[in-house]
This record gives structure tokens, C-alpha cells and sequence, in this order.
């Protein structure tokens, strides 16, 4: 959970038992589906999305193909208005969600909004946040970089790909808490509306380094464009044991982002069913679970109560955090 580092969350992983029956399948089977993802073409909750319609399609869970809706603007709260105030009855609409909707909540951002007005479907993987800088950056670790804030907070701009208080903001702030910086407002972060925005912004020169999830810098990496200083995870990534996480530097901060989905509150029982027994059936998949593998996502399950217990206490954590570094009184 979050306290002094903004973690997953002590909830247990819930075991996919295979509980999509035949006769579940019978009794309810959504027409016309459709997901949105509150936010333009790619980026993670568009990868929700269309990787969510691509399996539950392809594995004959659901009988006809899923429509991805691209619905952005406020940082998801477009979405989310849609889904309370418009479609807030329909069985066949699921939404993408991940941290950055519990935090918007937490913060108010959604006006209005509160954790109850949807139903919390289901969590299914999380990625670990990372720091990078351009490959030719003076900058060939976290100390230094921190260091430098440490000096001048205002020297060093961070790009993130959504907006003040947003989790690609968290992070730095978080990490400036650990580097003893009294006031983490102080940071300079320069909000874009999307990480390829903000990947530009740092290649183009306009900041120093950028904030956002591994799975989006991978390509850049690569290509050698960039070098990432630091993943916020517990333990180096396999695929890349050569970046060093911020903990083994001096900094105890572990950033991860889960993705999921959530859907009207007031659909059908047999609805809400059968979407968990759905999402459930498609985290068993070998080839799920090899298409988040190759975007750096690690397998984090959540359905039904649990998924609620894992709600409540990521938007507890998110509340103290904001508190803690002021962006909430």
C-alpha cells in the first residue's frame, strides 16, 4: 500500500478458479459490446481495451466482437461522466481504469465523483513507473539527477503524460520526499495530455527527464533514444538487468500502476457476473498472459470482493499520500 512508497497494496491475488460455466454463458450474453478507454489511440488504457476485446473475442467468451471506444479529456473524467450520467443501466459497456482513476477520484479531479457511482470490475496486471533522460543527458543516474534537484528544484523539468497531482506527478514527488526535499511541490513538472506527448517533449529538449510507466519507454530504450535511471520496482526487471532500480540507489519508492476495468453501477447482477467471470476467464489464457509479458505488465488479479477490498485501500493510500506532499488539504 501507500505509505512512505506508493506500492500495489497488501490484497492477496485472487486464484481465476475457471467459474465461467456453460450455463452462466446462457443466461447472459452482452449484444453490441463496446469498451472505452478515456483517452486517445495508444497508451495504457487503450491497450486495456483493445487487448480486452482482442481475447475475450478471439477465446469465444464473447459472441460478438468488442467495440473500443477512444473517449478523452479530464484526465478520464469525460469517461467517467458518460458512464455514471448517460449509460449508467448498460450491460455491455465496460471501462478502462487503472491508479491513475482511483487517484483523480481520491483528489477530486472528477468532479463530483465518488469510488461508489461505478462498479469496480476487476484488476489484471500492473507495470512499475520508471525515471529516464535522453541517451546523451549529463545525467547517468538518480543521485545525480536528484542531487540536482536538491541544489535547484526548479533546474530540472519533469515531463509527465497527465496532469498536476496525476501518479506520472506522484512518482518524482515521491522520490523527492525520499532525497529529503522538504517541499515536493517545489518540483518542476511539466504536465502533457499523453506519454507520447511527454516522451516528446524530453527528446525534443523541452525537459530533462520524464516520468511515466517502463512498459511506454521500452521502444525508446531500444532504439537507444533514451536511457531509463531508475524503475521503480522491488527488484530489477529480467528483461532489462542492466536498470537499476531508485531503492538500490538510496531512494525506497516503488511505483506501480495496476490496470483494469470498471463498469456502470447500475447494470444487471447477471451482468456484473458475468463480465468478472469473463475477465477471470481471460487471465487464465497462455496468450494473455504472454501479450502483457511483452508489454513489461506483471500479472495482478483482483475480481469481485476482492476487487473492492483492493479499491478501498488504493484510494486510502492515495488520499494520505496527496496529504502527505500537499496536493489535498
Amino acid at each position: 500500500m501507500i505509505k512512505k512508497t506508493l506500492k500495489l497494496g497488501a490484497v492477496a491475488l485472487f486464484a481465476a478458479t475457471g467459474a465461467f460455466t456453460a450455463a452462466q454463458a446462457q443466461d447472459f450474453q452482452p449484444e453490441n459490446p463496446e469498451c472505452i478507454a478515456p483517452s486517445n489511440p495508444g497508451g495504457g488504457w487503450d491497450f486495456i481495451c483493445r487487448t480486452t476485446a482482442k481475447f475475450l473475442f478471439d477465446l469465444g467468451i464473447i459472441d460478438d466482437s468488442m467495440q473500443v471506444t477512444n473517449m478523452s479529456g479530464g484526465g478520464g473524467g469525460v469517461a467517467f461522466a458518460h458512464v455514471t450520467k448517460e449509460r449508467n443501466d448498460d450491460d455491455a459497456l465496460i471501462v478502462a481504469a487503472s491508479v491513475s482513476t482511483t487517484a483523480r477520484i481520491a483528489q477530486g479531479i472528477y468532479k463530483g465523483a465518488t469510488p461508489d457511482d461505478i462498479h469496480w470490475l476487476a484488476t489484471f496486471g500492473a507495470e512499475y513507473g520508471a525515471i529516464a533522460v535522453p541517451a546523451d543527458s549529463p545525467y547517468t543516474s538518480l543521485t545525480q539527477m536528484m542531487d540536482a534537484i536538491k541544489a535547484d528544484p526548479k533546474s530540472v523539468g519533469i515531463s509527465g503524460g497527465s496532469s498536476v497531482g496525476s501518479y506520472d506527478h506522484i512518482k518524482p514527488m515521491l522520490l523527492a520526499k525520499a532525497a529529503g526535499i522538504e517541499d515536493v511541490t517545489s518540483l518542476k513538472y511539466v504536465a502533457y495530455s499523453g506519454g507520447g506527448e511527454a516522451m516528446t517533449g524530453l527528446l525534443s529538449g523541452a525537459v530533462e527527464a520524464l516520468s511515466g510507466d517502463f512498459s511506454e519507454m521500452r521502444g525508446f530504450v531500444d532504439s537507444g533514444d533514451i536511457k531509463v535511471i531508475a524503475i521503480l520496482a522491488p527488484e530489477r526487471i529480467e528483461a532489462y538487468p542492466d536498470i537499476p532500480t531508485a531503492k538500490e540507489q538510496g531512494y525506497d519508492v516503488v511505483g506501480a500502476n495496476w490496470r483494469g476495468l470498471y463498469m456502470p453501477k447500475g447494470a444487471s447482477d447477471e451482468a456484473k457476473e458475468f463480465w468478472k467471470n469473463a475477465i477471470m476467464k481471460m487471465t487464465e489464457d497462455e496468450g494473455f498472459k504472454a501479450a502483457l509479458k511483452a508489454q513489461t505488465i506483471e500479472p495482478f488479479n483482483n475480481f469481485g470482493d476482492d476487487m473492492q477490498v483492493f479499491v478501498d485501500g488504493n484510494l486510502a493510500d492515495i488520499t494520505q499520500i496527496s496529504k502527505e506532499i500537499g496536493i489535498i488539504k
